[in-house]
């Protein structure tokens, strides 16, 4: 897949726009895909000379934002949020985007402002799949010429999960995979075993987080050191991570997985069995060979930490080469960050007591004085718990009159052909509120009083489309 043309040209306006700007205000979202847009943009604007103010913020405060500089750019957000409602004569917007727009691309025809809004859904491209917030930033540093930031562009699609659909990347993101082999910042091992903390977890406590579907490992090492000594592939005295296996070593666990797997899932689901075993993997090569920053899973994971405490400016420094105070303060935020969730997932799922409520079609909990900010992270680590074959929705409070929703379901689900983040939009804007993402990750703002009824339409939305 090639930019198209019409795109290609969006980049030139955007790149003559910043060119014949001062005055420039970044807006980017709190996720690592985010981050990476932000640290991109920030890198180029530094690089031009431009001087600029960035700031992370989360989807529910851009509606009828104010605009009082010269250039607003808006990265990973924007499509989806009325920010042009207080737009100015003369002023100048730029939305890099990958979400669902709410305007086509003759929205900027009859206003007195400059509106640019590149988003790959215009042109046909699938912005869950084929190319992120990142991706669009990185083509616009592209266009000057900045293509050794091609590497912070994977990173982005990693922490969006845009390979999470055939365990590689596809589209868009091609291009930008090839320009970070090109530039000596990548190397990709194709189909490797896919499972998170090839470099930093022994290969026993790595297989035990696997809960895409529950198998008799999830969330027990005893049940995982036993199956790895059976094999021969890891001994008590002498653990190993996932790196540390021979192919040969990796091919009998491949085969152990796959048994395990088909033993639990309906058969139509069996020819997926592979995608959640396999996929390439992503080692940055200019990181030191003992950093978590080196498998681009774990970098991307110390970014969401940063973005879901508050401390996106952190992770910002480190993607801009901040490998010193800033490196510092990122371990420190991840290892808080690790702390959080364990205290999180042990008052909602651990022990004798579940706080889990299972519907027909959907299953949900409450997280009481869970921060909205990591209720998406807590609910994805939760499936481990649960039915994997039914999504599951985590609720926090956000203030005084409104909830934080947060939907994660296994991949097998998103083989059916469902779409949770359209269809939680569509519940949302039902009752008041707003919504989306992606398929199989995807949230929502709703009034706290409308949480029965968002429930109710939810399950019943999902009629005939849960056929488990």
């Amino acid at each position: 897949m090639q930019i198209p043309q019409l795109m290609h040209e969006q980049y030139l306006e955007a790149k003559k726009i910043i060119e014949n700007s001062q005055d420039i205000k970044v807006y980017s979202h709190i996720d690592c895909d985010g981050i990476c847009s932000g640290a991109i943009l920030s890198t180029t604007l530094d690089r031009q000379n431009k001087k600029h103010d960035i700031e992370f913020v989360n989807l529910d405060v851009l509606d009828n934002i104010e605009l009082d500089h010269e250039l607003t750019i808006f990265s990973d957000l924007g499509s989806g949020q009325n920010i042009t409602g207080k737009a100015k004569p003369g002023q100048k917007i730029i939305v890099l985007d990958h979400h669902p727009p709410l305007r086509d691309l003759d929205y900027k025809n009859d206003k007195n402002y400059t509106y640019l809004e590149i988003n790959p859904m215009h042109h046909g491209i699938d912005g869950s799949y084929y190319v992120c917030g990142g991706g669009l930033c990185y083509f616009l540093a592209k266009e000057f010429g900045y293509t050794d930031l091609s590497w912070i562009g994977v990173l982005s699609a990693i922490g969006d999960m845009q390979n999470t659909r055939t365990g590689h990347f596809e589209g868009l993101n091609e291009i930008i995979q090839q320009d970070a082999i090109d530039g000596g910042y990548l190397d990709v091992t194709k189909s490797d075993i896919n499972i998170y903390g090839r470099n930093t977890r022994p290969l026993f406590v790595a297989l035990s987080y696997f809960s895409d579907v529950k198998l008799p490992i999830t969330n027990n090492t005893t049940e995982t050191m036993a199956i790895l000594e059976e094999l021969g592939i890891d001994e008590k005295h002498n653990r190993k991570t996932l790196n540390q296996l021979t192919m040969e070593e990796k091919g009998k666990l491949y085969q152990r997985l796959v048994e395990m797997i088909s033993k639990v899932v309906p058969g139509r689901y069996v020819k997926y069995i592979p995608q959640l075993i396999i996929g390439d993997s992503y080692t940055f090569l200019k990181e030191d060979k003992n950093s978590f920053l080196r498998d681009a899973s774990e970098f991307s994971t110390a970014m969401n930490a940063c973005g879901r405490n508050h401390e996106e400016k952190i992770a910002m420094e480190v993607l801009k080469g901040d490998r010193i105070v800033a490196l510092d303060e990122l371990e420190s935020v991840s290892l808080d960050h690790r702390r959080n969730l364990a205290q999180s997932i042990a008052k909602v799922a651990e022990g004798d007591e579940t706080n889990i409520i299972e519907l027909e079609n959907l299953q949900y909990f409450d997280g009481d004085g869970i921060k909205p900010e990591i209720v998406g992270t807590i609910t994805g680590m939760i499936l481990g718990y649960c039915n994997w074959k039914k999504p599951i929705l985590g609720f926090t409070q956000t203030d005084s009159d409104g909830l934080k929703v947060s939907l994660r379901c296994s991949r097998l689900l998103s083989y059916d052909g469902i779409h949770f983040g359209n269809i939680i939009r569509k519940i949302a804007g039902e009752v008041g509120g707003s919504g989306g993402g992606h398929s199989m990750a995807c949230g929502a703002y709703i009034p706290i009083d409308k949480k029965s009824d968002f429930i109710e339409l939810f399950n019943r939305e999902l009629d005939g489309k849960i056929t488990n």
